[in-house]
């Protein structure tokens, strides 16, 4: 519990701080991440402070803040609600708890104008935000599906990593993942179809904690000396390379004959080494310095009334051991 209300400490005070050092002038376009202390969404800042560079003396200012964990979901939902009271232009949401995110703003019912990226609300929670920017999650899922396809046509035993269990854009993954493999829509789990099984202990859940992703992965193919492909639907273990080069030490010769395969999400610098050095086969990339660099201009577009797409996708790259010096957009 103490470290619980430390969290929140932290954030609460970083949010202040970040709202205060902005010019009295300018209106705070915000943008709420799950946590600060994941590499992704580093991506997203390094966006919206080009975004700041690009646009001083315009009045706004593009703010980025989250709890200080990515499995501290209420320090989430209570910065957002901070950020309502102490009052904000905009903001740009990912949430980490779809349904418990949903039920604060059916709560607050928020006049400023809201908007998801990353990660959406639910289906049936959609018409709480304007519009989302970010990934076609299902479609990710699919394309892992299709390269783990290629590698291993006849199928097989498949563990699947996800992150929160509440993170609306992860289940997407996951259900694109197995769509594909199973080659039907809306499976739960995969059972034998297509000849593809996830073996007892499987989803496993990080939580979003890069140390525990490590620990699972280990733990898995100790329990699964025989499994045929291990797929991470976002680049957690990857996050660390130390850890992660020690975790696929243990399986490098399988790895390095493709009798067990490894596919991830995302394409940060330290995943694209990863790759290179034979720790995987395929890394789907998603784009999030683009999230954070357009987030900003969306959110001005909603304030002024103007018309947005209520979806906007901001691409894929699809990186390989024979293109992992090119797949990336420039």
């Amino acid at each position: 519990m103490k470290k619980a209300l430390a969290i929140l400490s932290f954030a609460a005070t970083a949010l202040t701080l970040s709202i205060g050092a902005a010019s009295a002038e300018d209106k705070v376009l915000a943008i709420v991440v799950k946590g600060l202390d994941n590499p992704f969404f580093e991506e997203i800042h390094k966006g919206c402070e080009k975004w700041n560079a690009e646009n001083k003396g315009k009045g706004y200012t593009c703010l980025y803040t989250g709890p200080a964990s990515s499995n501290d979901e209420a320090g989430e939902v209570q910065i957002v609600d901070d950020l309502l009271t102490k009052g904000v232009a905009a903001m740009a949401i990912s949430p980490s708890n779809a349904p418990a995110m949903a039920n604060l703003l059916k709560t607050r019912k928020p006049t400023i104008p809201i908007m998801t990226t990353d990660a959406d609300l639910n289906k049936e929670d959609a018409a709480l935000r304007k519009a989302y920017l970010g990934t076609d999650n299902y479609l990710m899922g699919v394309q892992m599906g299709e390269q783990l396809q290629k590698l291993k046509p006849k199928g097989g035993t498949v563990c699947l990593q996800l992150g929160n269990v509440a993170a609306a854009n992860i289940a997407a993954r996951a259900a694109g993942v197995r769509d594909t493999l199973a080659g039907a829509k809306d499976v739960a789990s995969l059972t034998g179809q297509n000849g593809w099984t996830e073996p007892a202990g499987c989803p496993l859940f990080t939580n979003d904690q890069i140390d525990l992703a490590n620990q699972q992965m280990t733990d898995t193919f100790t329990a699964n000396p025989k499994l045929d492909a291990f797929v991470l639907v976002g680049g957690w273990a990857q996050f660390a390379p130390q850890a992660y080069a020690q975790v696929t030490d243990q399986v490098m010769d399988r790895l390095k004959s493709k009798d067990l395969v490894i596919i991830a999400g995302d394409t940060l610098p330290p995943q694209m080494d990863a790759l290179k050095a034979g720790r995987s086969h395929a890394q789907i990339g998603q784009r999030p310095f683009e999230m954070g660099y357009k987030a900003p201009d969306i959110m001005i577009k909603l304030i002024n009334g103007e018309k947005v797409d209520e979806i906007q996708f901001t691409g894929l790259d699809t990186c390989l051991p024979d293109n992992a010096d090119s797949c990336l957009a420039k």
